[in-house]
């Protein structure tokens, strides 16, 4: 259980982030941005392996995507291939089938209204059945460059309970981080807390005693730890 008596230091952003990436550097990287590195960095690709990723753990995710572009690696290729074999190009993603129907119109959209290229403009992503603001705001923010927040469950629950920010739903942590966190840090924050948020801020007793930013740590909800 958290020390309600502990002293904590005035929280500063940019400190908490030059140490996440000294601590995250050992795990395995976010999935978006580890396909982004291996070279599936269009706004399409971003995109539709955000749709596979949807309640579906990197460690599948990641996999799979990189299956389904090596089979088919514009948006031409996906929308020649039929519902069925996308399926089973993305099996065991958690909705497999219904997502393979998005990610087949998706294709066929970029393919027959925007030349093959998907715009980096959010109403445009937003357009696509299955997309929402995270998977938008990821995709204008790993392939397009711009400063956009992306917030996940681990974003959410981890920038809560530092008490950088104090808000029920991630769509409410999303407009106070728009607020209060600086451009240079939004699209990293979500690279960052990711793999933060899996092995060391975890839902369920998360490692408070190798936390690196305890110190600044409001530990908001926090009953157990380790």
């Amino acid at each position: 259980m958290a020390d309600p008596d502990r002293t904590v230091e005035p929280f500063d952003i940019d400190r908490t982030m030059t140490l996440l990436r000294e601590a995250v550097a050992p795990f395995p990287k976010a999935a978006m941005f580890e396909l982004a590195e291996r070279g599936y960095s269009t706004p399409f690709q971003q995109l539709v392996a955000c749709v596979i990723s949807i309640r579906t753990r990197d460690e599948e995710s990641l996999p799979l995507s990189i299956r389904l572009f090596e089979r088919a690696p514009t948006p031409a290729a996906v929308a020649a291939l039929d519902v069925a074999e996308i399926n089973a190009l993305i099996r065991p993603a958690t909705f497999h089938e219904r997502k393979a129907v998005q990610i087949r119109a998706i294709a066929s959209r970029v393919r027959d209204e925007f030349g093959g290229e998907l715009p980096c403009d959010e109403a445009t992503m937003r357009s696509f059945s299955g997309v929402g603001v995270k998977c938008a705001n990821l995709a204008l923010g790993i392939a397009c460059g711009q400063a956009r927040i992306s917030v996940d469950i681990h974003v959410h629950r981890i920038t809560n309970r530092w008490g950088y920010v104090a808000a029920s739903t991630p769509e409410r942590t999303l407009i106070a981080l728009e607020r209060i966190l600086p451009e240079r840090h939004r699209v990293e924050i979500n690279r960052l807390l990711v793999p933060f948020g899996k092995h060391i801020c975890t839902g369920v007793a998360p490692r408070c005693s190798t936390c690196p930013v305890l110190e600044m740590c409001q530990q908001v909800g926090v009953t157990s730890h380790r």
